[in-house]
């Protein structure tokens, strides 16, 4: 009875896991990456490169890539074990922060190139229209320079949201749901 019943637990945090795997294409990383990431968030304790290694069947080189990946973003961290020779690494719990310093990393740069981009196009735009005699050739330029101050206005107002984000100030807004996740130390499972 007690087989099956470990076995019903295995496959349905299985489950999850590939849920997660699934969803983080939304921040641009594989699948494989995804079940890391899912594998730490359950482990009881923090995991070596050959721990995660053996329970994805994945190479060590693939571990670290994704380990590396991982705390790029923000969403792995060192973890450390007296008289432990080897890295250890634990998921990031607080699916709040990594998200937030996520998007704010993702976001950020490519906002900021399209208001860098819109700046320029308005500037080309002028010194056209301020150069041609051709009157067509000035309206046009006149409502596409409009367009382009608009999306110019989109980008500042979007990158004063990531702002938001960034800083946690998001969390006035659209409160967490506070619980703290449960790790019980020096308790085996196995």
């Amino acid at each position: 009875m007690e087989n099956k019943e470990w076995q019903q637990y295995e496959e349905t945090k299985e489950k999850f896991i590939q849920v997660i795997a699934k969803n983080m294409n939304l921040y641009g990383v594989t699948p494989s990456i995804g079940r890391l990431y899912g594998v730490l968030y359950f482990a009881e304790k923090p995991m070596t490169l050959d721990d995660m290694r053996e329970a994805l069947s994945m190479s060590k080189t693939s571990m670290s890539t994704g380990v590396k990946v991982l705390s790029d973003m923000k969403m792995v961290e060192p973890a450390f074990k007296k008289g432990m020779r080897k890295d250890l690494y634990k998921s990031e719990e607080d699916w709040y922060k990594s998200f937030t310093s996520l998007f704010a990393s993702k976001w950020k740069k490519d906002v900021e190139t399209n208001i860098e981009e819109a700046d320029e196009a308005i500037e080309e735009f002028r010194n056209l229209q301020q150069n041609t005699e051709d009157l067509l050739l000035r309206e046009r330029l006149e409502d596409d320079i409009y367009k382009l101050q608009y999306a110019k206005n989109y980008y500042e107002w979007l990158m004063n949201f990531i702002r938001v984000v960034e800083s946690g100030e998001i969390f006035r807004y659209v409160p967490k749901v506070e619980q703290k996740p449960v790790r019980r130390e020096g308790v085996s499972y196995e």
